[in-house]
């Protein structure tokens, strides 16, 4: 019988109190624990759904949570992304007194269970919230009740049952602000639902920012605005993901950085975009430290790349993509890349409408013969262009076949060793 399940488990004496030694809780460990004792049911069922929400499934998910929580001392991670009133088991306050690291879904976890954890925990260095869908009074006032909290990200939802999509939660932006001084990172990805980016400008200590913003005009307007009067002159990783065109609102934030930089990643869906040349004169001037690059080029652009080659000498990573220009600079950026790429530079990625002939193709591939291990990834964006011939796949898998260039993709061809 699966009942008798859990009370034999939990029956057998320890030689050794294994579960206090735990510092982190994750809902990982549940899921294997649960996975062991019904392993035989769960193969068996052909229902995944039911069994997992079964009331032996839930009693054995309770009782395996007590146990952790009355054993722990001082738990330093804990995601919470479970229904379990997990606060009022016994010892509580005990096990998440010191937390340092707090993942909550909210689709489980609701605003009094906020105010609750808010009581109890206040030394967080880092908070990770999901499904953002709505206000959610309880998340102001555990992040206000935070005394160092560092690093923050946010996973917004669309709530498909609010009349209206898109809320600004001015509140959570003014906490936000508050702890401008202490945050030094930030990932936010916004879909409908929108935190207000208004606390943007406060966080004056920012190291490390990631903002995926969906195709929503109005949260692209106010990032944009934002930015342009932000200043996180610490900055060292930048990642922005956009439907409208950021590059000159980037360029200006970078310039006003310590030249600290060492990974900026652009993605925007917007194949007109303008200013891409600005973005890399900006990161050619003021990033000597950087060490990845993720954006876009457009024909005018290539005097950009010939400089920033020859003064980010740090440089690893360099993924440059077309924005929707049929111009073909595609030998000329391989000459550059030839003549000018630092000995870092291994690992370059390519896209786009651009030719390569066969001579400048086979030029640049051998110009890494010295330094070897190149990641090459080249593709077209129409694959009926063929731009990318069956001697240029030839002659690239000669200089793989050679190790000159390993983990490569050509066309959509993988190359692996």
């Amino acid at each position: 019988m699966i009942s008798n399940y859990p009370h034999q488990f939990f029956s057998k004496s320890l030689t050794f109190n294994y579960v206090s030694l735990y510092k982190s809780l994750h809902t990982a460990i549940m899921h294997d624990i649960k996975y062991l004792i019904f392993k035989e049911e769960i193969f068996k069922e052909k229902n995944l759904v039911d069994v997992n929400h079964s009331g032996q499934m839930n009693l054995l998910e309770q009782e395996i949570y007590k146990l952790f929580i009355s054993q722990c001392k001082n738990i330093k991670e804990l995601e919470w992304s479970t229904s379990q009133p997990l606060l009022s088991f016994p010892r509580a306050l005990t096990c998440f007194s010191q937390l340092h690291s707090l993942n909550i879904d909210l689709y489980y976890v609701n605003s009094d269970n906020l105010y609750e954890v808010a009581q109890i925990c206040i030394y967080l260095n880092k908070l990770k919230i999901y499904n953002y869908s709505k206000k959610v009074p309880g998340l102001s006032s555990l992040i206000d009740a935070q005394r160092n909290l560092k690093s923050i990200s946010f996973d917004t939802q669309r709530d498909l049952s609010s009349v209206s999509s898109y809320i600004k939660d001015e509140e959570l932006s003014k906490v936000l602000a508050k702890k401008g001084s202490t945050i030094t990172k930030l990932y936010l990805y916004c879909s409908d639902i929108i935190i207000t980016f208004s606390f943007l400008t406060s966080l004056i200590n920012l190291k490390d920012l990631s903002i995926n913003v969906e195709d929503n005009y109005v949260a692209n307007e106010e990032l944009r605005k934002y930015l342009v009067n932000s200043n996180f002159p610490d900055l060292q990783y930048l990642e922005i993901n956009f439907h409208l065109s950021c590059f000159k609102e980037l360029a200006m934030l970078i310039k006003k950085t310590k030249g600290n930089i060492l990974r900026v990643f652009i993605y925007t869906f917007n194949k007109t975009a303008e200013n891409s040349g600005m973005l890399l004169e900006t990161i050619s001037n003021h990033c000597p430290k950087i060490e990845y690059i993720g954006t876009y080029l457009r024909p005018k652009d290539l005097i950009y790349v010939e400089s920033l080659l020859m003064n980010c000498r740090n440089l690893i990573s360099l993924s440059l993509d077309n924005l929707n220009e049929t111009d073909n600079i595609g030998d000329e950026l391989l000459d550059i890349l030839t003549k000018y790429s630092p000995k870092s530079l291994t690992h370059i990625s390519i896209s786009g409408h651009w030719k390569y002939s066969i001579v400048a193709f086979k030029k640049f591939l051998e110009s890494y013969r010295e330094r070897k291990s190149l990641e090459l990834c080249i593709t077209v964006d129409d694959l009926d262009n063929h731009h990318v011939t069956n001697e240029h796949i030839n002659i690239f898998k000669e200089y793989y076949d050679e190790g000159i260039v390993v983990n490569s993709e050509l066309l959509g061809i993988m190359f692996s060793y």
